[in-house]
């Protein structure tokens, strides 16, 4: 029975045999692979489907197994399917022929690969190979599912392709912020604010978390409560909530050693997180060499992506590219200006000088405000403005300084990115000046508290003493403990304080909205709709759309950091208010940024590492440390509220817990290794480590700098060598032809065997050889003519080298022998 009439007839019957042909058939019958390849492309899937087919039905027909032949063909489809699914992202062809071209290719393998097992086998390996591919399908999932997980990636990949890499410079390290703060808030939340809740006095039970009895009316008025008095004072937020018992609840948690240490804490991870993202942006830049060699050839055609399959990635991809065309032009622009160096030293210490000003009269200013607020708190009836005079005239200060500073940096003619370091240089110290103004300030404010709290210590001492002592007429009778809101309270100074802090992060957040909201988003509405019937083109000149102000916000978010790190050991919950405020910012700013502003005028690239804000964010955190540190080693706590309460400093919690709760010989070591002795020493020995270290990553990038030019200074003389001596050799074998056709003869050009030649070649050399007036001559004359010229080649160049091949030609001898000669 044949072949084809077996398949006809399996509908009748349940076996058949198959009967193997012929080889000579067989070869016939079957196309190789090779060969299906060069066939059309309507032939060729035509043909591939008849194989399937086929294919199907003999597997269908031998029921377990196929044969051998059969299998082979299986194999060798089955491999070609599976390189083309892995090559096809390399294939040039349109998104909509590789998307039907994959899909073909795994429908064939996942059809046929299972019968390359034998007999029992067979299922088994089709079982391997669908976990294989589970597997595989699970990976790829996984990783598209944690790129999904970075919080607002697909945000700020659209900022970076509309606005350039400076902008979303700014997000990315706002981002990295909100997680650093994430963190902060796990600790505080988990291990002081949770245990006191839970394990600790309840609320009223005791003075510091009950408000004054005196304060009971207003307690709940929502001017109250925006000022951070009244029920908010005296909660979990502010210092003065917490107990001062060594142990609390069941657990016997002791709260003032975990208050202690969590403040610790908070400096030691922040300054570890800053340090090791500077390291790691240290290692990525210097990792990878700046190539600034065809800059624009590079991004002309290597930059699209052909992976692309959303119209939408594709237009983002399209504005990226666009973006880093200009940025690339700005930066050859900067590379090849020229300058008046006299007159621009003149211009930079004049801006320098005005700035300068600027700063000394933001400070005097900030300081005189703190000192009237003083005296109005001596007062009774005080205004809302006289209140929060402070954070009014300090977010004002940051709002129109940085403005101000970018205006008179016009006239210094710096380099986009040179001058966003000086504008951020300037914005910080206008930031630490007033942040530091403010605090010597409330430091004079404190040291007055301190000093009426001796006295009202006393008082309070005095009121229970004559409360306990007086009998009301039975004094068998012992008398019930006052009330919570009746008893004296002292002046807190640490919550006051972290109120303070709490205010100025507050308005510092309403006042970085507002200025959102009006400066960009209705000065885009008005320029958008009022274009069109104004006197001149508002797009163009005034007022225009806002830029983006990167230094402005990110000397911001590094001064609030700032604020938080001080304020946190006063206020524990103001990390949670800096966790909502980065949130919503985040939010906020990109639809801000992609509904209002336009980008800027020079667009430029942001540095290769973020470093200068790491580096700035050190010495914020650095400036942070030392008022804590300060209170905390010299201050005496109040008497009566906070965990610190009744000892004479914050850390001699620290000695009360390693005598009473470690051995006496750890207690020593620690005694030891806090000996300022050994300290100074240690501090000493860190800054010279640092200093070598320093200065060893400078040499070394020195010398890979220097290497770097000297490879690329090689390269250019090679280039030029090369160029040169390939002309010389062409001109020299020019001329040498030349002269070889001038001393031949006609009888020894009709000897020589010919040789065959191109049309355009034979052309080219009758021109060469018979001058300017061969070209009036008969064409067929000079066809005839080349025909019997022979080794008359000119000598190829090849394109890799430069350098000529030496070409052979043939020449019969007398004795008729033919010699192939190189030509040279």
């Amino acid at each position: 029975m044949e072949h084809g009439s077996c398949h006809k007839g399996l509908r009748d019957q349940k076996s058949c045999k198959v009967e193997r042909p012929s080889q000579g058939r067989k070869k016939d019958r079957r196309i190789s692979l090779k060969e299906q390849r060069t066939l059309p492309k309507k032939k060729r899937e035509a043909l591939s489907k008849g194989t399937g087919k086929q294919l199907g039905k003999a597997s269908v027909s031998t029921g377990e197994s196929l044969n051998e032949e059969e299998l082979a063909q299986i194999l060798e489809q089955v491999e070609a399917k599976k390189k083309l699914m892995a090559t096809i992202r390399n294939k040039p062809w349109p998104m909509a022929k590789k998307l039907r071209e994959l899909r073909e290719a795994q429908a064939f393998v996942e059809k046929y690969e299972g019968a390359l097992g034998k007999g029992k086998g067979k299922h088994l390996y089709a079982y391997r190979m669908l976990i294989a591919k589970k597997w595989i399908k699970f990976k790829r999932d996984f990783d598209n599912f944690k790129t999904q997980c970075i919080p607002w990636e697909m945000k700020i990949k659209d900022i970076e392709s509309h606005f350039g890499s400076s902008v979303a410079s700014y997000f990315i390290f706002l981002r990295w912020m909100y997680g650093v703060n994430l963190v902060l808030f796990g600790l505080i939340f988990g291990l002081v604010i949770i245990p006191e809740v839970l394990m600790g006095m309840p609320y009223g039970s005791i003075p510091r978390k009950t408000v004054p009895r005196a304060e009971e009316e207003k307690a709940m008025d929502f001017s109250v409560l925006w000022d951070f008095e009244g029920y908010i004072k005296y909660s979990a937020l502010f210092y003065g909530y917490y107990n001062n018992q060594r142990t609390i609840g069941w657990l016997r948690y002791r709260l003032p050693m975990a208050y202690f240490m969590v403040g610790v804490s908070v400096f030691g991870y922040s300054l570890m997180i800053v340090i090791k993202s500077m390291a790691s942006n240290t290692q990525g830049t210097t990792s990878d060499g700046e190539n600034d060699n065809f800059t624009f050839s590079f991004k002309m055609f290597t930059s699209w992506d052909y992976l692309i399959g959303n119209s939408e990635t594709a237009d983002n991809k399209y504005v990226s590219i666009t973006t880093s065309f200009k940025e690339s032009i700005v930066d050859e622009q900067e590379s090849n200006k020229e300058e008046n160096i006299h007159l621009t030293r003149l211009l930079r210490v004049l801006a320098n000088f005005l700035i300068l000003c600027c700063l000394c009269g933001s400070g005097y200013l900030i300081y005189f405000v703190v000192k009237r607020s003083q005296e109005f708190s001596k007062m009774q009836n005080v205004s809302w403005y006289e209140r929060n005079e402070v954070e009014i005239v300090m977010s004002l200060l940051g709002m129109f300084c940085p403005p101000l500073f970018e205006t008179i940096a016009a006239l210094e003619n710096y380099h986009p990115r040179t001058g966003l370091k000086w504008q951020l240089g300037r914005i910080f110290a206008l930031f630490l000046g007033n942040l530091y103004t403010f605090l010597l300030a409330l430091m004079d404010d404190v040291h007055l508290k301190l000093s009426n709290e001796e006295k009202i210590k006393n008082l309070t001492h005095w009121t229970l003493f004559n409360y306990y002592n007086s009998s009301g007429g039975n004094e068998s009778v012992p008398r019930p403990p006052p009330h919570p809101a009746d008893v004296p309270r002292g002046s807190c100074w640490e919550t006051a304080v972290g109120i303070e802090f709490m205010r100025l992060t507050v308005s510092d957040m309403l006042v970085t909205y507002l200025t959102i909201l009006v400066g960009d988003f209705l000065r885009a509405c008005f320029v958008r709709f009022m274009n069109h019937c104004w006197c001149w083109d508002l797009e163009a000149g005034f007022p225009s759309y806002a830029e983006f102000d990167i230094s402005g916000n990110v000397l911001g978010l590094i001064f609030n950091q700032g604020m938080i790190w001080m304020g946190s050991f006063y206020a524990p919950g103001l990390v949670g208010i800096n966790v909502l405020r980065l949130l919503t910012s985040m939010y906020f700013q990109c639809w801000a940024v992609m509904s209002s502003n336009v980008p800027h005028e020079r667009v430029f690239k942001a540095s290769r590492s973020n470093n200068f804000y790491m580096g700035l964010l050190l010495l914020v955190l650095f400036l942070s440390l030392l008022p804590v540190a300060y209170t905390v080693m010299s201050l005496p706590p109040s008497f009566d509220c906070g965990p610190f309460s009744g000892k004479n400093r914050m850390y001699d919690v620290l000695h009360e817990t390693i005598e009473n709760d470690f051995p006496k010989f750890l207690g020593k070591i620690f005694a030891f290794l806090a000996n300022p002795g050994l300290i100074i020493p240690a501090i000493l020995l860190m800054f010279l480590a640092i200093y070598y270290l320093n200065s060893v990553s400078k040499s070394l990038s020195r010398a890979n700098a220097q290497l770097r030019k000297k490879i690329q200074a090689l390269r250019e003389v090679e280039k030029n060598h090369k160029s040169v001596k390939g002309r010389a050799i062409v001109t020299n074998s020019e001329d040498t032809l030349k002269n070889n056709f001038k001393n031949t003869t006609p009888l020894q050009l009709t000897k020589e065997e010919p040789t065959s030649y191109s049309p355009s070649q034979i052309q080219t050399l009758d021109k060469k050889v018979q001058g300017p007036s061969s070209s009036r001559t008969d064409g067929r004359a000079s066809q005839s003519t080349s025909r019997h010229l022979a080794g008359s080649q000119p000598p190829r160049v090849t394109p890799e080298s430069g350098q000529p091949q030496a070409q052979t030609y043939t020449r019969r001898s007398a004795s008729g022998r033919s010699t192939q000669r190189p030509h040279k």
